[in-house]
């Protein structure tokens, strides 16, 4: 862990001056991503650290949450940071990448390796009662199930990223730095929900309700690419073709690499999850 902090801390001065670079190769700061992924590994290496030494060595977070997470918060850096940021400002392939990486590959991992228990303990003991108090909230608590029961975290997330391919709303994205923010932040946390529902089930009921979860999702974003590959004309005029490619053939492969390769981190997910239901009950002593 700290040798990963270490490595951290080397990345961030890049990071925070030069996560965009404009085609003509002027550096433009925007430090908010950085300090947001400076932030998220910090505090949880504190909070890993913290619980460790209370609990033992890889009690309540286990190696594995913590490779998980760590795993999950580089390709956080790959998608928010060069080269491949300013490539998807000028291909929508590129584009379509980075979102992928943000909701099927990042995402799930970051929820599989625990974060909040590892943010909560990197908090001082007086925050953390303070916080277990607004988490007793009802208000709180009802949302939180409306955001992460299989339903509401489905709906969510569908409508997240079906909204955001309307071309009026897309082009917005890639004309305004704040928009462009909103649209990003929008995949990732509504695929924090679903993949939390996906994840956060137990039992043969659960589990089925995981995998219809999983090949709806993967049914409507896979449809979603087959329109993009199989549209006669470009939807997004702010695309006029980038790396020998023309803006049809830039649009048919970024639908490609939503239709397909995302399409196997749902079924990845889908065969760990019938993986465990399939398991027989563990038999108590006694």
């Amino acid at each position: 862990m700290r040798r990963f902090i270490a490595a951290a801390a080397a990345l961030f001065p890049f990071a925070a001056f030069a996560h965009h670079i404009p085609e003509g190769g002027a550096l433009r700061i925007e430090p908010w991503g950085a300090a947001c992924l400076v932030a998220s590994i910090t505090l949880y290496a504190i909070g890993a650290m913290r619980l460790w030494r209370r609990a033992g060595r890889f009690r309540g977070i286990t190696r594995a949450d913590a490779i998980r997470f760590a795993s999950g918060w580089l390709l956080l850096c790959v998608a928010l940071l060069p080269p491949l940021d300013p490539m998807g400002e000028r291909s929508f392939a590129a584009h379509m990448v980075q979102h992928e990486i943000l909701m099927v590959l990042a995402a799930p991992l970051l929820v599989l390796g625990r974060p909040l228990e590892a943010w909560a303990w990197a908090l001082a003991p007086s925050w953390r009662v303070r916080l277990a108090a607004v988490t007793r909230s009802r208000v709180l608590r009802s949302a939180w199930t409306v955001v992460t029961e299989p339903l509401g975290a489905w709906v969510l997330h569908a409508v997240a990223l079906w909204a955001w391919h309307i071309p009026l709303l897309f082009e917005a994205a890639l004309a305004s730095t704040p928009v462009h923010i909103a649209q990003h932040t929008s995949f990732l946390v509504t695929a924090l929900f679903f993949w939390w529902s996906v994840f956060d089930r137990a039992g043969r009921r659960a589990g089925a309700v995981s995998l219809a979860s999983l090949f709806t999702t993967m049914a409507h974003s896979g449809a979603l690419g087959a329109l993009l590959t199989f549209s006669a004309a470009p939807w997004y005029p702010a695309y006029s073709g980038a790396y020998g490619l023309t803006a049809i053939e830039d649009q048919q492969l970024g639908g490609l690499v939503m239709w397909a390769p995302a399409g196997l981190a749902y079924v990845a997910a889908a065969l760990f999850i019938a993986s465990r239901w399939l398991q027989p009950p563990r038999r108590t002593a006694g």
